[in-house]
């Protein structure tokens, strides 16, 4: 358990119901860079040795603790686009998950310009909730012909068991934070 995260959850998360926590003055909308340095450092100490050669992540809430990690890693960062850009070409790989916050489907696009084979990819995202998120960017690191090291997070909803859809891949999964429930308005957090 990362006790500077725990804590900042515990002061500031708020629990709007149906498994949603709003982390938004440190991590979702309002970014603390000194706390999310300090998330980086400990989740680059966790991965550092599946030796990564890039990061992956999805727009826009999981750019911040990857490009942290990445820079302990020294290593790039890559970021799932939701929409493509004019600036990209026709050529992209593409892949559909679903939202948990927004209740829709989102797309997750990116270039293969930035994602190649024999790259070993750690994906590095805000949360693990229900595992929809990561599997599309293990989809596409997958399409890339790209190798899967490591999936790394924040804050896991364990209750959700995106943990258990995702251990069939057989990587290190790590998570600063676990949340054991959410019910009743709380936020019980695992122990382990």
């Amino acid at each position: 358990m990362f006790e500077p995260l725990k804590k900042r959850i515990q002061l500031e998360g708020l629990n709007l119901g149906n498994g949603i926590l709003k982390v938004d003055p440190f991590i979702n909308h309002q970014v603390d860079p000194v706390l999310m340095e300090a998330c980086g450092q400990a989740l680059a100490e966790l991965f550092i040795s599946t030796k990564p050669t890039k990061i992956l992540t999805a727009e826009i809430s999981g750019i911040a603790p990857a490009l942290m990690t990445a820079k302990f890693l020294g290593i790039p960062v890559v970021y799932a686009r939701k929409h493509k850009p004019i600036t990209m070409s026709n050529n992209v790989y593409l892949t559909v998950a679903p939202s948990h916050t927004k209740g829709n489907l989102t797309e997750l696009i990116v270039s293969p310009e930035y994602l190649s084979h024999g790259e070993r990819v750690l994906i590095i995202d805000d949360f693990l909730a229900s595992g929809a998120t990561i599997s599309g960017l293990v989809r596409l690191t997958q399409t890339a012909g790209a190798t899967l090291v490591g999936i790394g997070t924040l804050i896991e909803k364990a209750f959700e068991e995106g943990r258990n859809m995702l251990s069939f891949l057989n990587v290190p999964i790590h998570s600063l934070v676990a949340i054991a429930s959410m019910e009743n308005g709380q936020i019980l957090f695992s122990e382990a």
